[in-house]
């Protein structure tokens, strides 16, 4: 049986930003407002990422830094994916530590994609198209 990608357009999107530093959530934010998106959440470590998304209505997206503190985002993606209201949430890494390797370790760890920082705001928007469209994405430099 094939998995039917569930499609999701911008303006409809529930986002979930898990980043500790506040220049780069608002980064996010601004290029997440930018396409439509208006239901943005942020956390600014891992603890306790999915208890906080499991009180929200919905989660269509996380992006989710590798480096934060109390969970890395390795740690994070683990318990999201033993969560069975969050086990099928698009999870994107987003991460400083962007390279070939470490991106090899995302997409054997489960992630659904890897953005490497900087984060490029020409290309965002088409890469966050395609994560709510269940595209996978792979992007490190």
């Amino acid at each position: 049986m094939v998995e039917e990608r569930k499609v999701v357009d911008p303006t409809e999107a529930h986002v979930l930003v898990v980043e500790d530093t506040v220049p780069n959530f608002m980064l996010i934010a601004r290029m997440l407002n930018h396409m439509g998106i208006r239901r943005c959440e942020w956390k600014t470590s891992g603890w306790q990422v999915v208890q906080y998304a499991e009180m929200l209505p919905r989660v269509d997206l996380i992006l989710l830094d590798i480096r934060l503190p109390y969970n890395d985002g390795y740690a994070v993606l683990d318990k999201v994916r033993q969560n069975p209201k969050l086990k099928n949430t698009v999870v994107c890494a987003v991460t400083a530590e962007a390279s070939e390797e470490q991106m090899r370790r995302a997409q054997k760890a489960g992630f659904n994609g890897f953005l490497g920082k900087p984060l490029d705001p020409d290309r965002f928007p088409t890469q966050i198209r395609r994560l709510l469209n269940g595209e996978p994405v792979w992007e490190w430099q």
